[in-house]
């Protein structure tokens, strides 16, 4: 690989725009509703067990966590969205902060890719759909990671496939990744596309 992935650290939880690095690496963001299993996938992606905290009560804490990996790129990690019993209040800071990543960043030239986790089992939900519709209408380039696939059998890992491939807010050359944080499977898949868009290899 090229990059060395015992050199990660979490480098700032950050609560508020101007708190984002201004260091010039390139990005890779990740995106997903609440409880889709994001921390259990950066952990996986990185070999560790506990790098990202995976919270007991989904959509807890607001902040964008950015993972430095080798001093050469920032794995970013958005604040879960679509948490039913979240207060209005915290609605608004989720959307203030994630709207400030995107639109506040120093070094937005330098966001990559968003990886969109989408619930394998289930599908886009409305909110899924809504981050779907705005990465595709602001041209930021994107791919969908379908988490927990280990709970799939054959014929429910197709339907949903199909269901992704044909969904009016996934353009047609969109990679696709089932995504088993438990057994790794998509990992390798992961990390080529991440080194595809980077140019990091």
């Amino acid at each position: 690989m090229a990059l060395n992935l015992n050199q990660v650290n979490l480098r700032i939880s950050a609560g508020l725009p101007k708190q984002f690095p201004t260091d010039p690496m390139v990005q890779i963001a990740f995106s997903g509703r609440s409880n889709v299993g994001k921390s259990s996938l950066i952990n996986s992606l990185l070999g560790r067990k506990s790098l990202a905290r995976v919270s007991a009560s989904p959509g807890k804490t607001i902040t964008i966590n950015f993972y430095d990996v080798d001093k050469k790129l920032f794995l970013v990690d958005l604040p879960g969205y679509g948490f039913a019993k979240r207060a209005p209040a915290d609605k608004e800071q989720w959307s203030a902060l994630t709207d400030g990543y995107f639109t506040k960043n120093p070094n937005l030239d330098l966001l990559k890719l968003v990886i969109q986790l989408v619930d394998s089992r289930i599908g886009p939900t409305a909110d899924d759909e809504m981050m779907l519709s705005f990465l595709r209408e602001a041209q930021i380039p994107f791919l969908v990671v379908a988490t927990k696939s280990d709970k799939l059998n054959a014929t429910e890992r197709k339907k949903s496939e199909e269901l992704l491939r044909n969904h009016p807010d996934i353009p047609a050359d969109t990679p696709i990744i089932f995504y088993s944080a438990l057994k790794n499977e998509g990992k390798t898949d992961l990390w080529n596309q991440i080194y595809r868009f980077t140019g990091l290899n």
